[in-house]
């Protein structure tokens, strides 16, 4: 089965700056007695806002460069005036939750083959993961604006709520040209079917601009039971937590697929709750309404 690839490599863009805005309190100063010393707290996690103002890399070439990337090729080059565009939920683990992923990568034996970790960048920052609900697909300049606000809009008059997301496998996967491969975590329907309906409303969004759709190359408005537009796709949702430029071997595939991911549905809580509009190095986040249950 093949993978849609998406990096950030291939979604640089020029420079641009967000709309969104952070109120950061001013810092307080710790009290210390003569008897006691004081330690600090925890700090608490960063809002999703901030992941937003970072979501890409700085560029360091405008040409395709694998040298500067571990060795991975632009699928979609570089042109001045198109805007590289991903339709995604995002997930940005705990430090607890970092440390059962990193047990996951352990045990599918990562650390004896050339694979790169997707939870940490070059610079061992932590990185949010995500389920991708387009392709790496291209805008143009006059695109961008009325493609956002059609997503946005259709998303708003769905029913899609905000859920949580229950890991289901592990699986070795390639991206479509087969260059890369993924190691990913696969995920479970969720209770009220938000995967497909997230994913219908982004491929309806595409075809109306004439890209490319995720998992399917055409959209259909028919009411049919066969259309792609109902289709489900539950099969195809995952999170990708590492990657390889040499495909996985037998004994790869086997040791993973002996790994039972049932203990991870309490230690990990995988919660989305908005839609994340990326195009050029601008995020957008769409809230989601809470379900009621």
């Amino acid at each position: 089965m093949a993978l849609v690839s998406y990096s950030d490599s291939e979604s640089d863009s020029d420079p641009t700056t967000t709309d969104t805005t952070l109120d950061i309190p001013p810092r307080k100063k710790l009290r210390q007695s003569d008897n006691t010393t004081t330690k600090p707290a925890l700090l608490p996690p960063l809002p999703t806002a901030f992941h937003d103002l970072y979501a890409s890399t700085t560029r360091v070439s405008v040409r395709d460069d694998p040298s500067l990337h571990g060795g991975r090729k632009r699928v979609i080059p570089h042109v001045e005036g198109n805007w590289p565009t991903h339709l995604y939920l995002e997930w940005y683990p705990q430090r607890n939750e970092l440390d059962v992923l990193n047990d996951i990568l352990t045990k599918c034996g990562t650390e004896k083959k050339k694979v790169h970790t997707l939870l940490r960048s070059d610079l061992d920052v932590q990185l949010p993961l995500h389920i991708s609900l387009s392709r790496p697909v291209v805008l143009e300049t006059d695109q961008k604006q009325p493609f956002a606000d059609a997503f946005e809009r259709a998303v708003q008059e769905s029913s899609a709520k905000a859920f949580n997301a229950i890991p289901e496998s592990l699986d070795w996967v390639s991206n479509a040209e087969k260059t890369r491969w993924f190691l990913v975590m696969r995920i479970k329907k969720p209770p009220h079917d938000q995967l497909n309906t997230l994913l219908r409303i982004s491929n309806q969004t595409l075809t109306i601009f004439g890209q490319p759709c995720l998992y399917t190359t055409t959209f259909s408005n028919s009411s049919s039971s066969s259309s792609s537009a109902y289709k489900d796709f539950s099969d195809r949702f995952h999170i990708s937590l590492a990657w390889s430029l040499t495909a996985p071997s037998i004994d790869d595939q086997t040791r993973i697929s002996g790994i039972d991911l049932t203990p991870l549905e309490e230690s990990l809580d995988i919660v989305f709750s908005s839609v994340k509009v990326k195009i050029g190095n601008v995020v957008k986040s769409l809230p989601l309404d809470r379900a009621i249950d």
